[in-house]
């Protein structure tokens, strides 16, 4: 027990194995719904400690009080707050008497049947770890998305971390369950005191021990997302570059950790997961810093990414975080912001200038001549493929038509034979909600001739940044299916239109050298509409002449009247409000608000906004 803690306990203990850390700091609102979530787990816990961080809103008045009708939960109040998560997870881990231990934070909870599950997976293939699916839920909005769901597919046991590297993907500490004697006997305990990311090092400690580990693809852990709260999570909570030092040294210390435990390949393993997960997150928020904190976190990583050797990036070299971290060890300064966040993208995308080195090599660019020869020899599967999307009015003004350029990359596109391309639009709260229109043929793009029916050459460029929504300079048409006069031309493919030589993006000589290819389709606006208010993200499937595809977003071209807002009469809804803008990777995605209901939530969402 913690010599400066206070705690409450029972003797009576149900016949079970399972004990639940549960800690917070000032979260009355939620942490009594995370220690009621870990007592309904039935008789597998047997006990639930709570550790309360020395909160200042009356937490710990509510724990006792729940304690006083609960035999299983005691309650630990610490005098000092700790500053992080690692040390009242260390002092409740001291208290713990059950031979299993999870970690749950005040803020989520645990499904039903999370430890029951874990338990069952630990005991039957006698694993000093089990494992299941954690899913992060977007709130107020629901929309819930799985992490790391590949290493929780199915029902696995790994004998040794070695035999699965992946595993240091998943950093997280609470979806877990833990023999309790495994942890006292290798000394595997959190970092005290503040240190973000302390979870990262805990799993490289737990690895380094090499448990057997048990997998199954129940979901154990509901992680609660809440980016309007008026407190973030540390994890959440980017806007410093201090969050950047603390992710690094983190991910430096598992490196250390696992390395000197003489686990080679998962140590490089911890670096590949860096250069794929980290650096390619926080490249795409760059573009929303200010200068002293892009020059700041450019230092910072120059500096941890030179700690890499050869071998690290040897391996699989043409993935976008290892371009992207060859980009930024090579320049000094901060340079090419938006094109590296189009990189960084999910999935990536390569946009314009394709420059070459003198010998015809691909090189990143004339002034930053990094290497880009590992493309040549990726599948054209893997490829990060750019392709522009933009969206204009018909002629007669009643719908969209979303016009999209594919761009050649080094003679991969045109030696693969591009025929294709399938337009989805994924509902942004219900990933599994989703418009999908014909596919439509890809035609090349003669070189010297006009789109047919296009308003003109109008320079565009990569997105600066994200549109902020209501922002009073973005603009958007809106179209509405139903409200069509008749003889309205219907929804779907459209004719080819060629790209003219003027239409690539200003700054970008190049872009269309090689070739270039180009599909038109009608926006199904109806469809969008119908579940109300809500946020589209563009999708698209490129199929080649082998049978491969590739999965691809769009970048969203900017310029003249591209991403307008617009209100439009529909037949259904009486008025529709669409806007298109582009992401903080750059991608095109569509807002939609259908009706009067509609049209009033935009403006009292602007109306928020303004007055805070």
């Amino acid at each position: 027990m913690n010599a400066e803690s206070e705690t409450e306990t029972d003797t009576r203990t149900p016949p079970a194995g399972v004990a639940v850390v549960v800690i917070g700091y000032d979260d009355a609102a939620h942490v009594t719904d995370a220690v009621r979530s870990a007592l309904a787990q039935g008789p597998a816990v047997r006990e639930v400690v709570a550790v309360d961080d020395c909160s200042t809103d009356g937490s710990a008045g509510l724990l006792h009080r729940l304690a006083a009708s609960e035999p299983r939960l005691k309650v630990i109040r610490r005098r000092a707050n700790s500053g992080g998560c690692g040390t009242p997870r260390n002092t409740g881990l001291d208290a713990v008497t059950s031979p299993y231990v999870m970690f749950l934070d005040s803020d989520d909870v645990l499904p039903p049947g999370a430890a029951a599950a874990l338990l069952e997976a630990a005991e039957g293939a006698h694993a000093e770890v089990a494992g299941g699916l954690c899913v992060r839920r977007e709130l107020p909005s629901g929309r819930e998305v799985p992490w790391q769901a590949r290493l929780y597919a199915l029902h696995a046991v790994v004998p040794h971390p070695a035999r699965r590297p992946r595993l240091v993907h998943d950093t997280l500490c609470v979806n877990k369950l833990y023999s309790t004697g495994f942890l006292r006997a290798h000394g595997i305990r959190f970092p005290e005191g503040r240190f973000p990311y302390e979870d990262v090092v805990f799993t490289a400690r737990v690895l380094a021990a090499a448990p057997r580990i048990a997998l199954v693809p129940d979901r154990v852990y509901v992680w609660h997302v809440r980016r309007s709260a008026g407190r973030l999570s540390i994890s959440l909570d980017r806007s410093g570059v201090e969050n950047w030092r603390a992710r690094t040294e983190a991910c430096r210390q598992a490196y250390e950790v696992l390395l000197g435990a003489g686990h080679k390949e998962l140590a490089r393993a911890v670096r590949a997961k860096f250069l794929d997960h980290d650096l390619r997150m926080y490249v795409r928020e760059l573009g929303l810093r200010d200068a002293p904190y892009r020059r700041a976190w450019w230092e910072l990583t120059r500096a941890h990414l030179a700690e890499y050797d050869a071998d690290d990036w040897a391996r699989n070299p043409a993935a976008p975080g290892r371009l992207i971290g060859r980009v930024v060890l090579a320049a000094p300064e901060p340079c090419d912001l938006p094109r590296l966040r189009e990189l960084a993208a999910r999935p990536a995308r390569l946009c314009p200038p394709y420059a070459r080195a003198a010998d015809g090599s691909p090189v990143w660019s004339d002034a930053l001549p990094v290497s880009l020869e590992p493309l040549r020899a990726r599948p054209v599967g893997a490829l990060p493929l750019a392709v522009d999307a933009e969206l204009r009015p018909c002629a007669r003004g009643t719908r969209l038509r979303l016009r999209l350029r594919l761009h050649e990359l080094y003679g991969r596109v045109a030696q693969a034979g591009p025929e294709s391309v399938e337009v989805e639009w994924l509902h942004r709260d219900d990933g599994a909600v989703v418009v999908r229109d014909t596919a439509v043929p890809l035609a090349p793009c003669p070189s010297g001739s006009e789109p047919a029916g296009a308003p003109g050459s109008g320079e565009v460029a990569l997105a600066p940044g994200p549109e902020p929504a209501g922002r009073a300079g973005s603009r958007a048409v809106a179209l509405a299916r139903g409200a069509e006069p008749a003889g309205a031309e219907p929804a779907g493919a459209v004719a080819l239109g060629p790209c003219a030589p003027g239409s690539e993006p200003a700054g970008t000589p190049g872009c269309v050298r090689g070739g270039a290819w180009s599909a038109e389709v009608a926006v199904d606006l109806a469809a969008l509409s119908a579940l109300g208010v809500g946020t589209w993200d563009l999708r698209l499937r490129i199929r080649f002449r082998d049978g491969v595809s590739r999965d691809v977003s769009a970048h969203a071209l900017t310029g003249a009247g591209l991403l307008r807002r617009s209100a439009v009469p529909s037949a259904r809804h009486g008025v529709v409000l669409v806007q298109p803008y582009a992401t903080h990777s750059g991608a095109l995605a569509l807002r939609v608000a259908p009706g009067v209901r509609g049209v009033l939530s935009v403006a009292r969402a602007r109306l928020r906004r303004l007055l805070h």
